[in-house]
Order: C-alpha cells, then structure tokens, then sequence
C-alpha cells in the first residue's frame, strides 16, 4: 500500500461492516476487494481498506497500522478504558448506524429493583472494562468475569450470577432464562484517528472524505419540503418548520398574495407536520427526500 494513500480500517464481516460499506458508498465511493477479501482499494479517492476484526481496529489505528477506522463505540471505549496505549486513537465523529446496547441480564425470576442488589455477585461480560466502569458509578462491589462468546449461559453453567453483554433484539437472552435490565453503556459505530499529523497528501483525502460523510450524514433525515401560502403567513410557517434554515419564499405568476415557499427540514417531517401546515394556510405540499448535501 503506498504511504500517499489513506488507509481505513473497517470490520470484515457483520452489521457494522455493512454499514461501513454502505457510509462509503453513500459518499460516492467504489470498492474494488481482493481475492482474500481482507483489503480493498477505493478507485474515486486513493484510499485503501483492511478489513479486520471489531476488537483489532483501535490497536490498528492507534498504532499508525491505519490512519482512520471505523468501530463500534463499545469496542473503540472498552479499549480506551483498558489503557493499552499510551498515545490511543481518538474519536472524530459519531456516524448514527450499528446502535446497539451494552446491557446488564439477570435471571427472569430476579425481582431486579436496582444496581445494589448485584453486591458480591459476579458478571460474566466481554467487556469487562465497561461493566467495571458501570459497578463503581452506581457503587456496587461486585466482580466482573471475562468470557469471551456465549455470555449469555454464565448463569445456567453457574459461572456467574448475571451477564453483562450486547443486546439488539433480546431474542438470545430470552432462551437462555434471562431478561434485560439495566443499560450499562448505549454504542453506535464511530470513526476514529491516530493521533499522528497526516502528510499533507493525506491531510487533503481525509478532509475530502469528512465532508462527504458530513454530507450523508446531513441529508440522512433532512427533507426539502415546498408549498404555496398566502404572503401573510409565511412568518408563522417560517417560525414552525421543523430544523429548518431560513427559506426560499417565491412570489407566484399573476398572485401576488400568495408564494412559493421552499426550505430544506434539518428534522424528520411527519404527517403532523404537514397537517399543521395545512392550518397555517399552506397548500399544495410536497416533501421531497434529499440523497446529497454540503454545506
């Protein structure tokens, strides 16, 4: 890989690597993976990919292996608690896919009525930094046990009293006799950087690529919503548009009382929100979905 060409790191395999691909193609990119299916070349923008597992991205960027990556936050806070590096890699930005649940499980007929009734029981977890971290904020002395894969049978195996692991459904914990009942830390994916100064080559890629992301990441839930309105009433609807800059207003071919009024909607648009712009005197709605923007 040449040393002028931005490397990413992103996860092999797995919802977060799906959405991984997704972002990038989103940002007008296209990948090209080699036969081993473990590095791939971006053909717009000289960026290469090395595809790796969750846990190996943080070690691989903070040790200048890769310039950027893109993890899953509970990977990315479990390595930075851990303290493994003295310079760790830093987070850029939230990118709003792969949410998921660090939760604590105990067994279904627990009456769970707090974090004190863990006290002197032991947590099975992969993520033992975190559940750690989680104990001594709700000052609970109980003791964290490392397992790696099948957490959730801890307590049938009498491993542990309660598990500490990833939730999305639920589904897993329900067939193995537990429930759900404390958020010990809530993830998302997140880009990351070493904290070395890029070369200058690189410096212009990667602020190429956070716009674009910035972009896709704008235009996700905004709308570029258009009607007509009497001109008296374009203070109020102005005033109400949901994350909304300040709009076009048109004047109408041979009406001047009424105009056109065009705004791109920061927030989600809903029914509601039409139907009161209806009652502001607004007609003729249309709401239309924006696939690209750059401020």
């Amino acid at each position: 890989m040449s040393e002028q060409r931005l490397r990413i790191a992103i996860q092999k395999s797995g919802r977060l690597s799906d959405g991984s691909f997704e972002l990038l193609k989103s940002c007008g990119l296209t990948i090209s993976r080699g036969r081993d299916k473990l590095y791939g070349r971006v053909q717009e923008m000289p960026i290469d990919i090395l595809l790796l597992r969750d846990d190996d991205i943080p070690a691989f960027v903070a040790d200048d292996a890769c310039d950027i990556g893109i993890v899953g936050q509970n990977v990315f806070e479990e390595e930075l608690l851990n303290e493994t590096h003295e310079a760790p890699a830093q987070e850029v930005m939230r990118l709003g896919f792969a949410r998921c649940r660090l939760m604590l499980a105990a067994p279904k007929e627990w009456t769970f009525d707090g974090a004190s009734m863990l006290e002197g029981k032991r947590i099975a977890t992969s993520y033992p930094a975190l559940t750690r971290a989680w104990l001594e904020r709700e000052g609970v002395n109980a003791k964290a046990v490392m397992m790696k894969g099948s957490v959730e049978v801890a307590p049938r195996l009498k491993i542990a009293d309660a598990v500490c692991d990833i939730v999305s459904t639920g589904a897993t914990l329900d067939a193995n006799g537990l429930k759900p009942v404390s958020t010990v830390f809530a993830s998302e994916a997140i880009l990351i950087r070493n904290q070395n100064a890029f070369s200058p080559e690189k410096l212009v890629v990667f602020e190429s690529l956070l716009k674009r992301i910035n972009g896709v990441l704008t235009s996700k839930d905004a709308k570029y919503i258009m009607m007509n309105a009497p001109r008296s009433a374009v203070p109020a609807i102005t005033e109400f548009l949901p994350g909304a800059d300040a709009p076009t207003v048109l004047e109408l071919a041979g009406n001047p009382e009424k105009v056109a009024i065009h705004a791109v909607c920061r927030e989600s648009v809903f029914w509601d929100t039409l139907e009161r712009l209806k009652k502001l005197g607004a007609s003729a709605i249309l709401v239309l979905p924006i696939e690209k923007m750059m401020a």
